[in-house]
């Protein structure tokens, strides 16, 4: 169902922007949910994730006791709504136990409308992973696995700081690929001592298990890492450059897509929780640190939980809205620019009219910015769709920034 919009004037001015009144949105987007588990066996120096080293033991109990504190106080915000995905993400979620997995869907399953044939997606790293517990996770509802393997090559592995090794690596994808139905294998390339013939042997290994959905991440030095602080050796950007063509070709050599900057997939097989990210969709965020995108018929509203995973399980348990550590609602300046960041990494783009069915505001309050976008030949000129060009992809960062409130 379209938006209710008031007309007005193409080329709109941030100021006024700011001034006008969020729209009513008659349809709410798809609603996913996202469980964040902050433990690591050791953080990476390359993570900026919310991850910690985890305890010698796991407070388990105390950890699914906040979660359902967490859910408990969120579902007024979304009752009624169905979810469409799930996704068990850190962190390391396969350090929880089977058990605790299972309980955990079964929270999730008894306090919110999960649709039956949804996405249950989990996050594993290849040196956490015991025979038969992939198995387990099949029995409680996970559909779909995730492993990190970054490499298979055991030099890069160690200078990533990973805690497995390559061997560790082929057997977990084997185990994932006789307990569930879906499988997407995370790489990273342009790594410290990587060439060109290494990463190829890194994408075809990858490829020779047959999974429906690779993830392809070029390392980069985030802030606050170790590696920010001590930079490893690094190809140069001609090379990692280099690197990252051979590998979109050999992806669509076997039969992937690039849906995504960094995601490729068989027919069939795309992330639908990562989608609906992309799409601007709704998504509730549960566990320490974790954000959340919630609309209304009169506002979009975005959370984030404490990120202390100690101060998060307290606060939640307290049970009065402590370990929510920001709520706003986004303004009519932000929205362009949140959308945009979104929408434009899908190869695809969205139609267009997403634009006003997800914001609330007219396509003619970013009038100029399109017409900027395309004289550059950053934005396709079809108007049906808001699709990045060719040129647009390789500089996404420059068309997204022409989206920035001023």
């Amino acid at each position: 169902m379209a938006t209710v919009i008031p007309i007005m004037p193409a080329g709109l001015s941030r100021r006024e922007l700011r001034q006008a009144q969020a729209t009513v949105l008659q349809a709410l987007p798809p609603l996913a949910l996202y469980i964040h588990v902050p433990w690591c066996v050791r953080k990476c120096p390359y993570c900026d994730f919310n991850s910690h080293n985890a305890p010698a033991t796991l407070p388990e109990a105390e950890f699914l006791a906040a979660l359902r504190s967490d859910l408990e106080q969120t579902l007024p915000q979304v009752w009624g709504r169905q979810v469409i995905s799930v996704f068990i993400g850190g962190g390391t979620p396969s350090l929880l136990s089977a058990g605790a997995v299972d309980e955990m869907l079964g929270m999730v399953r008894a306090y919110l409308k999960l649709l039956p044939d949804a996405e249950i997606t989990m996050e594993a790293n290849p040196g956490t992973v015991e025979a038969g517990r992939f198995q387990a996770y099949a029995r409680s509802g996970v559909n779909r696995l995730s492993l990190g393997v970054q490499s298979f090559d055991d030099a890069c592995l160690r200078a990533l700081g990973r805690i497995h090794d390559g061997r560790q690596a082929r057997d977990a994808i084997a185990l994932a690929l006789d307990a569930v139905p879906r499988v997407n294998l995370d790489l990273m390339f342009a790594l410290p001592g990587q060439d060109e013939a290494g990463a190829r042997r890194d994408i075809d290994t990858a490829l020779s298990f047959g999974t429906g959905h690779l993830s392809l991440y070029h390392l980069t030095l985030e802030p606050n890492t170790v590696f920010a602080k001590y930079p490893p050796p690094l190809p140069d950007d001609d090379a990692a450059a280099a690197i990252q063509e051979m590998l979109q070709q050999r992806a669509a050599e076997a039969g992937y897509e690039q849906y995504e900057v960094s995601a490729y997939a068989r027919a069939g097989q795309r992330c639908q929780h990562n989608t609906n990210y992309w799409e601007f969709g709704d998504y509730l965020g549960i566990g320490p640190g974790a954000h959340a995108k919630i609309s209304f018929h009169d506002r979009i509203l975005r959370e984030a939980r404490t990120r202390s995973p100690e101060q998060w399980m307290q606060r939640a348990l307290a049970g009065d809205g402590s370990h929510i550590a920001s709520s706003d609602v986004l303004t009519p300046a932000d929205l362009p620019f949140e959308f945009m960041l979104n929408a434009l990494r899908l190869r695809a783009g969205v139609p267009s009219a997403s634009f006003s069915a997800r914001t609330g505001l007219p396509l003619a309050a970013i009038h100029a910015q399109l017409r900027r976008a395309m004289n550059k030949g950053l934005l396709d000129a079809d108007p049906a769709v808001l699709r990045a060009t060719p040129l647009g992809w390789q500089f996404l960062n420059d068309l997204l920034e022409m989206f920035l409130p001023e």
